[in-house]
This record gives structure tokens, C-alpha cells and sequence, in this order.
């Protein structure tokens, strides 16, 4: 069964948006909170996010920022504006979709099932990558090594996905810039260079032997091993 988080600060909005969803098979999680709803995403199996944009405390543009640090889990807004302007920072904050209330049923099943169905295409794909003692979960965003296990981030994950699944193969600073960050998005190469010096800290405080993986390559870029 596939389930789905649904945020919005009105209760009758959540109910409502369940009512539509759940006799099409889907389990239904509803939080009212922002703060709350990214603790869920944390500790649960979520598959998709429908999330309210204008809500107190932490809106949704901030919420999506704050799921996408450690998910890529598909992300659908959901307001009451319309404006252009709205839609874009939607989209660049890294939802996925983006429906204007007052939205019709058919409207609102028609693209869950869209993404969903796109996602049911990417699953076939080994949920762990396992090279010489170490373990990339992509169910969890996680990197273990023997008893040593570590949270990344999203950019930390894309990253060591793309140098460990290729280990001998040298990454130039683009190609890093390519496999983490968003297709069309502006990033100086130097952001890659923060990301490895603050992953090599993070694994290295957790007892990882970072000294003999993610080598830089001088001039070039960066190699796993």
C-alpha cells in the first residue's frame, strides 16, 4: 500500500484530500504542523507529499527545503495563490508538482497517480550499493561501514552514489555538480569542494577510514577509490 503525507494547517482540508485518496487503496498520513511533518518523513516510509504552501509557523516552501536536505520523495504543493512567481519558488525549493486551490477531485487523483506511476518505474533499482565493506542505503540516504552508520544529506548521498557506483572512474567537479544538484541550476563548482570537505569530516568523526576513499584527484576532481 502506498502511503502518502498529507500537511495542511486546516483539519478539514486534510480530511477532505483523505476522503478523495484513501478508497483508491492509499494510506493516508495527516499532520497539521510543518515541524512535525518532517519528523514523519524522518521515522516513516513515505511515498508521496501533498503539502499546503501557506501555513503558520513553517511555511511550505519551508518544509519542502527542510524534506529535501535527506528525501528526494516526490513533492506536491498545494495553494490557494496562483501567482506565476509562486509556482516557480515552488518548484525551485524542489517540489515536484504544484495544484491551485480551490482544485477539482479528478484534478488532484489524476496527478498522484501520475507521480506515483513514474516512481513504480524507478523501483526496480537495488535499494543498496555495496563496495568493499561499505553500504549505500537509497531507502534511508545512509552510508554504513561495518558497525558505523551515518546520515547524509541529499547533495551528501547524491554524490557518493554517483563515486561509489563508478569507484576507479575520476568525477570532475561538473560531473559532481551534475549527479547532485538539479538540472539548469546555477552552482559554482566550488560547492562541490565544500560538500567533500565537510563529508570527509562527518565520515572521519564517525570512525569511517576515509584516508583510503574519496580521493582527490588534483586538477581533475574527486574518485571514491
Amino acid at each position: 500500500m502506498r502511503t502518502i503525507l498529507l500537511v495542511d494547517d486546516e483539519q478539514r482540508m486534510l480530511d477532505l484530500i483523505e476522503l478523495f485518496l484513501q478508497p483508491l487503496g492509499y494510506k493516508c498520513i495527516k499532520e497539521t504542523s510543518g515541524k512535525k511533518a518532517t519528523e514523519i518523513m524522518k521515522n516513516e516510509k513515505v511515498n508521496l507529499v501533498l503539502l499546503d504552501v501557506m501555513m503558520p509557523e513553517m511555511d511550505g516552501w519551508e518544509v519542502c527545503e527542510k524534506i529535501r536536505e535527506f528525501s528526494n520523495v516526490p513533492i506536491i504543493m498545494l495553494t490557494a495563490r496562483s501567482d506565476k512567481l509562486d509556482l516557480v519558488k515552488g518548484l525551485n525549493t524542489g517540489a515536484d508538482d504544484y495544484i491551485t486551490k480551490p482544485f477539482d477531485e479528478k484534478e488532484l487523483v489524476a496527478r498522484v497517480n501520475a507521480i506515483l506511476r513514474r516512481l513504480s518505474v524507478n523501483e526496480p533499482e537495488e535499494a543498496t550499493i555495496n563496495y568493499e565493506g561499505f553500504k549505500l542505503d537509497r531507502e534511508t540516504y545512509s552510508l554504513q561501514f561495518h558497525d558505523s552508520i551515518v546520515q547524509l544529506t541529499l547533495k551528501e548521498f547524491y554524490i557518493i552514489e554517483a563515486l561509489i557506483t563508478r569507484p576507479k572512474k575520476t568525477y570532475t567537479r561538473e560531473e559532481l555538480l551534475d549527479a547532485a544538484w538539479e538540472y539548469g541550476t546555477y552552482t559554482d563548482t566550488r560547492t562541490v569542494d565544500s560538500h567533500i570537505r565537510n563529508l570527509r569530516e562527518k565520515l572521519k568523526t564517525n570512525g569511517f577510514p576515509i584516508e583510503e576513499f574519496l580521493k582527490t584527484v588534483w586538477g581533475i576532481g574527486y574518485k571514491w577509490s
